[in-house]
């Protein structure tokens, strides 16, 4: 079994990303989503990117936009993972997995459904608390059992949404994911990383089960393409939507 991966999200400056390494996270995403308080320049942020270790992985965090428009902001940043919230096609998440690994973002929204991530078998999945307006980095935690249910249509679960120090333990337990994603859980202002907050989160998450599922995932383009479920009257609902 593996154990349980971390990835430190909103990582805005080079001394957080280094620190970020140095204690030891498997992930880190830089945002360039405009209106997020943790955006950041597609040029300083391959500066970042360019001072880390070839076993940590760089993921963009993207909000709506096309294929072409991300492939350029990914290029520049020299990030080869892209985390993709909004409104995303299977087709487009399809196009960008043959250069990158893709992370689509789900929110536990009222009419979420754990089936909907079979939509997407070229993608890991990351499943997030939904706002009406903010896009991550809430402080929100999700509804985990629709999280652990998920589990049977990712090849890879990322659990995000409100997670700290305190809770994190608990939510591997109730989830098992793959990974876990932190940003607000410690930070001391948007952006800005509380650096003891982070050793005592990745010190918690280490000691915690190892996830049930492995990944035979390896950087940097090895990405896992899972059988494509057969969802039937779902499909048919999502596409007349």
């Amino acid at each position: 079994m593996n154990p349980v991966q971390t990835k430190i999200c909103g990582v805005t400056n080079a001394t957080d990303a280094r620190v970020c390494v140095e204690l030891g996270a498997d992930l880190i995403g830089l945002n360039f989503y405009p209106r997020s308080p943790r955006y950041i320049e597609p040029n300083i942020a391959r500066q970042i990117v360019e001072t880390l270790s070839a076993d940590v992985d760089a993921v963009g965090v993207f909000v709506d936009g096309n294929a072409e428009e991300i492939r350029k902001t990914a290029n520049t940043a020299r990030v080869r993972s892209v985390q993709l919230h909004g409104d995303f096609s299977p087709e487009t998440a399809r196009e960008l997995a043959s250069e990158f690994r893709v992370i689509r973002v789900f929110s536990t929204h009222p009419r979420f459904r754990p089936e909907e991530a079979s939509l997407f078998p070229d993608c890991h999945v990351l499943i997030d608390a939904h706002h009406p307006q903010l896009r991550g980095g809430t402080g929100q935690t999700c509804d985990w059992p629709a999280a652990r249910a998920t589990l049977a249509f990712a090849p890879f679960l990322i659990l995000s949404g409100g997670l700290n120090t305190q809770n994190v333990s608990r939510a591997i337990a109730a989830v098992r994911p793959h990974a876990v994603d932190v940003c607000s859980g410690v930070e001391s202002a948007p952006g800005v990383k509380d650096h003891h907050a982070m050793k005592d989160f990745i010190a918690t998450v280490r000691m915690a089960e190892p996830s049930l599922e492995t990944s035979t995932y390896n950087l940097p383009h090895n990405v896992i393409l899972s059988e494509a479920k057969d969802l039937g009257s779902f499909s048919k609902r999502k596409s007349a939507e």
